[in-house]
């Protein structure tokens, strides 16, 4: 008798909390209106589904089972977070995940330009399915242990991730300040063992410089918070010193929030021309278009490569399509869709592929990427190197030839 009354406890409190956390899907995936990789938060109607009694009944036996038979320990609410993990991940789509309410905590903080972890940037090699390192953050730990642009992560900790688990990854390799992370990375043929020590690590948007010749260079990162009012700020500080042309080094900014980018389009693109073309699964259109009067006013050329992906590339369109800028480089990554975040009255989140994003002109970026307007790559020895220098840097170079002709 004590065991079925402990069963039926244990059923009552399954269903209780699956009808919580559906009940949450459904129902707060508006409250929070802070978006990632861009694009409008929509409010998700109440519509039921027919699989929700199947789900718990299935849910409840497996309970039953654990409880009879496994011999550890059983923790609830992370058989809650697994559950929901799987349940997204078998959409099959990568950038389409469930957070939990600490992840949801990390991502805000690294948002906000500063984080604990080992520092870089890496994106998924969708057809290799693996992790791959875009660069290190400057003056971060994965910096001072030579981790390099195109190495690929293999194992944290001895654990093997696949692309597929970035996420996962990611959350795994950050911690409290002073603790240590053993990497496994695969460069080349080669394989590399390192053990790094995290620590805080504050990440600069937008470097600048003046290049001979009176021309500017601003070099974006990312696509964070606060990235479009960094670039206003150092534009004029650019234009204070006299600059009368302009290079945007774009190359491998695997992207951020998109209307970061956007803002920043909108200061070069004249009031009401096009910036952006987004299509949700319906095939709804919509128009993005600048709102202000263009500050930048100086002739510009972009720099791209492989890893500019994402926001970069709405930002590279836009200013290519609206003949604002000259694109130097080479094809960029692909990534023409679009996530929303939203966060969930628990403090948990999920992100959700919701649209695929066009050029003004229409062209499609996504797994075609952005053909430049003059392909030019770098020496294949100087690829991986953190600083390429200037007068070994082709593209640069390539890049103050255009400006120079005009």
């Amino acid at each position: 008798m004590e065991n079925e009354k402990t069963q039926r406890i244990y059923k009552l409190i399954m269903y209780t909390l699956i009808i919580i956390i559906i009940t949450s899907l459904i129902t707060a995936f508006a409250t929070y209106k802070y978006l990632i990789n861009g694009g409008n938060v929509l409010g998700l109607g109440s519509k039921g589904t027919n699989t929700l009694e199947g789900l718990e009944y299935t849910l409840s036996r497996f309970r039953t089972e654990l409880e009879k038979k496994y011999m550890g320990e059983i923790n609830d609410e992370e058989l809650i977070n697994g559950a929901i993990k799987g349940y997204v991940a078998a959409l099959g789509d990568p950038y389409t995940t469930y957070y939990t309410k600490e992840e949801m905590e990390e991502i805000m903080t690294e948002t906000e330009g500063n984080f604990v972890g080992i520092g870089i940037y890496m994106t998924m090699d969708t057809e290799k399915n693996a992790i791959l390192i875009i660069k290190p953050i400057e003056n971060s730990p994965a910096e001072e242990a030579g981790i390099l642009s195109g190495d690929i992560i293999t194992k944290i900790d001895g654990v093997e991730y696949s692309g597929s688990q970035m996420d996962e990854a990611a959350t795994k390799m950050k911690g409290k300040e002073g603790t240590k992370v053993t990497i496994e990375i695969l460069r080349g043929n080669e394989t590399k063992t390192m053990e790094l020590t995290r620590r805080k690590v504050v990440i600069s948007h937008i470097e600048t410089k003046v290049l001979e010749g009176d021309i500017g260079y601003m070099a974006i990162a990312d696509f964070e918070g606060g990235s479009a009012e960094e670039f206003k700020t150092k534009y004029q500080e650019l234009k204070e010193k006299g600059i009368k042309k302009l290079i945007i080094d774009l190359r491998d900014n695997g992207g951020g929030v998109v209307d970061e980018s956007i803002k920043i389009a909108d200061m070069i693109v004249e009031k009401n021309s096009t910036l952006l073309i987004t299509t949700d699964k319906t095939g709804k259109e919509e128009i993005t278009k600048a709102k202000e009067d263009p500050i930048v006013t100086e002739p510009i050329v972009v720099l791209t490569n492989v890893y500019t992906a994402s926001a970069s590339e709405i930002l590279a369109g836009a200013l290519m399509d609206n003949g604002k800028a000259t694109i130097v480089g080479t094809s960029t990554y692909g990534k023409g869709i679009i996530q929303e975040l939203h966060q969930l009255s628990d403090g948990s989140g999920i992100k959700i592929t919701t649209n695929e994003y066009y050029t003004p002109k229409k062209h499609t970026i996504h797994e075609l990427g952005i053909k430049p307007d003059i392909e030019i790559d770098l020496p294949s020895e100087l690829k991986q190197l953190l600083e390429v220098p200037e007068g070994k840097d082709t593209q640069l170079q390539k890049a103050i030839e255009v400006l120079n002709q005009n």
